[in-house]
């Protein structure tokens, strides 16, 4: 039962003991709801029979009766308590600990997820879908469980009372859920479509807010706008439309309802006339007809709501289900040379991006990898941080195979700075401590020193506190990066892999930051990528990589002497400068 409630609405294994803990309560409080009609039926049983028939004497006294009433309220109150607390309450606390799951399941996926996915899509998975499923699971789906069972119970001891004019009462249910339940498959297509057209909406606000830069250098203001609000006048007339089918089936099958009193009325009528069933037993079902109906009203509400979550709880269970990145969470290798043994690779299926890719980078020395745009070098340096996982081949750390380790385990190993730089929205202080969490403010204040950006940052309004703003937007791009690199020699790992380190920067502040790589670099493994030759001058080995195969490696001056296309690289800069 346990797991079944897991896999259809995607709880954790104590949300789903709460699920059916809430579900007790508010099934039990359906009930104790029906203790006025009941405290009703004692009194008028009492009473009214002697109305009825004078000679009949009354049992009870008043004072039995104030008492009765207080106890089905103290019953009510302490019912309804306990039902609060283990619907709503646990409920709450669920999608708390979904959100944390789903952090820490993402924390957990290779990258390469994260580039088929758009961030807004995982940002509505997270946020709005919980959202979701936190306002349905504490107002509906408790209910709409609790409700059928509630009502069934009382059917069935009605039946047993007075099966003729309980048939008169409940007929009209299984027709009315009927309509509802034919509307199941409408619904869910309608509320995809809903779905689909609130992400584009989401997407297009988001790519507006992420390149409003180029929107308004290429005067493309009324294009996009003109976008967005044609996105949001489909979504609003899909909203419209579905809001409307919903509304007809379920008010159209709460209408129905309405039926089973007429008929409870005739039956009763008849039955009374032919002496089928007193006064009294008519006029309590007439009294049960008036509130039975409103917990069946509430699940035709919740059956809607439940075809409206089906989309929210799909996309749970598919992040669920996704394989995510382990290892062995200890690794101690005997060295830090990083082997790639014919590595292949493609980002998408059908699309090689590296092939039988072989080299090694020793520890102690720079492996430079050059070569063409799109050839194949940062998508060697993020496999070798186990960024991606190979389609096939190996990576060798330390004579280890680094898909067999744990990659949080793995990154501790690894500096890196890489071409786009990215940084929080808080102090320097803190983006720098990111290397090391628990650095010194004068450990901090030395690597910035050794970056280069101790100069700079003395001259903000708050030094090494001042707030950057969100990704460093008040900094420069040259500012920014060597921030990185400073994150970078804090950690102090025995692997560095530089992207374009040094792209952001003029000639005179490379030349400065060069000092603070050679301190960085000090007997480690080195992988630079690098499209300026000066970079790469002083590499141990280069490693050319065209069009995802390796064309040419060895020491920089012998590839000179080779002709090939490291040397005609090195030649073309030479003409240029």
């Amino acid at each position: 039962m346990l797991d079944i409630l897991q896999k259809r609405f995607a709880l954790s294994p104590k949300g789903a003991k709460a699920f059916l803990k809430g579900t007790f309560f508010t099934a039990l409080l359906n009930i104790t709801l029906m203790l006025p009609a009941v405290f009703v039926f004692l009194f008028l049983d009492d009473y009214l029979r002697k109305w009825i028939d004078p000679s009949q004497k009354i049992s009870t006294g008043m004072g039995y009766y104030i008492i009765l009433g207080i106890f089905f309220m103290s019953v009510t109150w302490v019912i309804a308590r306990l039902q609060y607390r283990s619907t709503y309450t646990t409920i709450y606390e669920e999608s708390a600990n979904r959100r944390i799951q789903l952090a820490e399941k993402l924390r957990k996926l290779p990258l390469a997820f994260f580039g088929e996915k758009d961030l807004s899509d995982l940002t509505a998975t997270i946020m709005s879908d919980n959202t979701d499923l936190e306002h349905t699971f504490s107002h509906a789906v408790p209910q709409l469980f609790a409700s059928i069972i509630s009502v069934f119970l009382i059917a069935v001891c009605l039946f047993f009372y007075h099966w003729q004019l309980s048939l008169a009462l409940f007929w009209v249910v299984p027709v009315a859920g009927v309509v509802v339940l034919l509307s199941k498959t409408s619904q869910r297509k309608g509320h995809k479509l809903i779905y689909d057209k609130k992400r584009n909406v989401s997407e297009c606000i988001q790519e507006g807010l992420e390149t409003i830069q180029e929107i308004k250098a290429y005067n493309h203001e009324n294009e996009y706008l003109n976008e967005l609000n044609q996105k949001l006048d489909n979504y609003e007339k899909s909203l419209i439309r579905e809001e409307l089918m919903v509304g007809v089936m379920v008010n159209g099958a709460q209408g129905l309802l309405k039926l089973g009193l007429a008929s409870v009325i005739i039956v009763g009528a008849r039955s009374l006339s032919t002496g089928n069933v007193d006064l009294f037993t008519y006029f309590i079902f007439l009294i049960i007809a008036s509130r039975i109906y409103d917990p069946i009203n509430e699940v035709f509400n919740n059956l809607a709501a439940l075809f409206y979550l089906d989309i929210r709880i799909n996309r749970m269970n598919e992040l669920g289900v996704l394989p995510i990145q382990t290892g062995k969470t200890e690794f101690k290798p005997e060295h830090f040379d990083i082997v790639f043994d014919q590595v292949n690779f493609g980002y998408e299926n059908g699309k090689q991006v590296m092939k039988d890719v072989s080299f090694k980078a020793r520890q102690g020395e720079i492996t430079a990898l050059v070569g063409p745009s799109g050839g194949g070098k940062s998508t060697s340096a993020k496999l070798a941080a186990r960024f991606w996982n190979v389609d096939s081949g190996k990576i060798l750390l330390g004579n280890q195979n680094i898909s067999e380790i744990e990659p949080e385990t793995l990154l501790q190993n690894y500096a890196m700075v890489f071409q786009d730089v990215v940084l929080f929205n808080t102090t320097i202080m803190d983006n720098i401590r990111i290397g090391r969490r628990n650095a010194t403010d004068d450990e901090v204040m030395h690597v910035a020193k050794l970056a280069q950006c101790d100069e700079f940052i003395r001259k903000m309004p708050n030094g090494y506190h001042t707030v950057i703003g969100e990704n460093g937007q008040t900094l420069s791009g040259g500012e920014r990066q060597r921030i990185s690199i400073a994150r970078a020699l804090l950690k102090d790992a025995p692997i560095v892999l530089l992207d374009e380190a040094t792209a952001s920067l003029d000639v005179e502040n490379e030349t400065k930051i060069q000092a603070g790589i050679s301190e960085l670099i000090k007997n480690k493994t080195v992988l630079i990528i690098a499209h300026r030759m000066r970079t790469v001058a002083n590499a141990d080995k280069i490693v050319v990589l065209e069009n995802g195969k390796v064309i040419e490696s060895g020491k920089p001056d012998a590839l000179k002497l080779q002709n090939g296309i490291f040397a005609k690289m090195v030649e073309r800069q030479m003409v240029a400068v």
